[in-house]
C-alpha cells in the first residue's frame, strides 16, 4: 500500500506540472474559437466550423439548376459590423434561368439597373425589394441573367442576434421566434442576417461581410425534393417547372410539397420515412 500511494503521488505531481491545459470535452465543443460564447449555436455548428475555407469562384461558375442544387447544405456566413458572425445552412433554393424564364427578372434577356447583378460574374449577389419593404437575396450563376434565390436557412450560429434583427423589423409586441421561424423564407432570411439593398452586386468570393463556406455531409440526390417555385402562378408553363429544391425532412424549409414527396417515394427516388 505505501508503494502504491507513492506512485500515485508521483503521477499527480507529473500531471500538475504539465503545460497542457485540462481537457474539458463539453467546454471545448461549445466555446467558439474566438472565446466569445455569447451567440447561441446549433448542435450542428461545431462540425460545420471545421470546414471553414471560403467557397471560391469555380464553385459558383456552374449552370443555374446545378448551382441551385449544389448550394443545398453549404453555409452562408454574415459578419455584422460589431464582429459577430451569423452562420446558416442553406436548405431551400430556387433557380431562375435568365432570358427564357418567364418568372425571372431577366426574362427576355433585358438588363436593367435593378437586375444588373444577374448578368455579373457567378457568385455575385442580386438583392431586390418586394412590396417596398422586404428583401430577397440571389446568387448569380453561369448563363446570361441566371441566378439562384436563397429561400431558407437552418440557423447554426448567432441565433440570438438573428432574433434581434428579426424583432427589429416586426411591428408591435410579438412572441419570441422559434429557431425554425428565423430564416424559413427568403425575406425572413434577409431580415435575420441583416441583408438589404446595400448587398446588391457584392461578390461572395471577396466580400468581408458575407461569404459561403463548404458544408459538412452534403446531401445526395435522394435527400433533395424537386418541385415548383413559390408565388409565380401567373407565369404560364413556367409556374409548373420543377425549379425549387429543398432538403427532405428539414424543418427549416419554408413550404413542404407533400404530394411531390409521396410521388418521389412511390417511384423510388427516396424511401418513405
Amino acid at each position: 500500500m505505501p508503494r502504491k500511494r507513492k506512485l500515485f503521488a508521483q503521477l499527480s505531481a507529473l500531471q500538475s506540472s504539465s503545460s497542457l491545459p485540462p481537457f474539458d470535452a463539453l467546454g471545448n465543443l461549445n466555446t467558439p474559437s474566438d472565446g466569445d460564447s455569447s451567440p447561441k449555436s446549433s448542435k450542428y455548428f461545431v462540425t460545420e466550423k471545421k470546414n471553414s475555407s471560403r467557397l471560391e469562384a469555380d464553385f459558383f461558375s456552374q449552370p443555374c439548376v446545378s448551382l441551385a442544387k449544389s448550394l443545398l447544405g453549404q453555409i452562408l456566413v454574415r459578419r455584422l459590423p460589431d464582429g459577430r458572425e451569423l452562420w446558416g445552412r442553406i436548405v431551400e433554393t430556387e433557380a431562375y434561368l435568365g432570358g427564357e424564364d418567364e418568372a425571372s427578372h431577366s426574362k427576355g434577356g433585358k438588363q436593367t439597373q435593378r437586375n444588373a447583378a444577374m448578368f455579373m460574374r457567378p457568385g455575385t449577389l442580386y438583392v431586390y425589394q418586394i412590396y417596398g419593404i422586404y428583401f430577397c437575396v440571389n446568387v448569380s450563376s453561369q448563363g446570361e441573367g441566371a441566378a439562384v434565390l436563397l429561400r431558407s436557412l437552418e440557423p447554426l450560429q448567432g441565433l440570438d442576434a438573428m432574433r434581434e434583427l428579426r424583432s427589429a423589423s416586426r411591428k408591435g409586441p410579438t412572441k419570441p421566434l422559434k429557431d425554425w421561424q428565423l430564416c424559413n423564407g427568403p425575406s425572413k432570411l434577409c431580415q435575420a442576417l441583416g441583408i438589404d439593398k446595400a448587398f446588391d452586386q457584392r461578390d461572395l468570393t471577396q466580400d468581408a461581410a458575407i461569404w459561403m463556406v463548404p458544408g459538412h455531409n452534403l446531401p445526395g440526390e435522394q435527400d433533395v425534393v424537386v418541385t415548383t417555385r413559390i408565388g409565380i402562378g401567373n407565369r404560364g408553363e413556367w409556374a409548373q417547372k420543377p425549379l425549387r429544391f429543398y432538403l427532405r425532412g428539414n424543418k427549416f424549409v419554408s413550404i413542404v410539397d407533400k404530394k411531390i414527396e409521396r410521388e418521389m417515394a412511390a417511384t423510388g427516388h427516396f424511401s418513405c420515412s
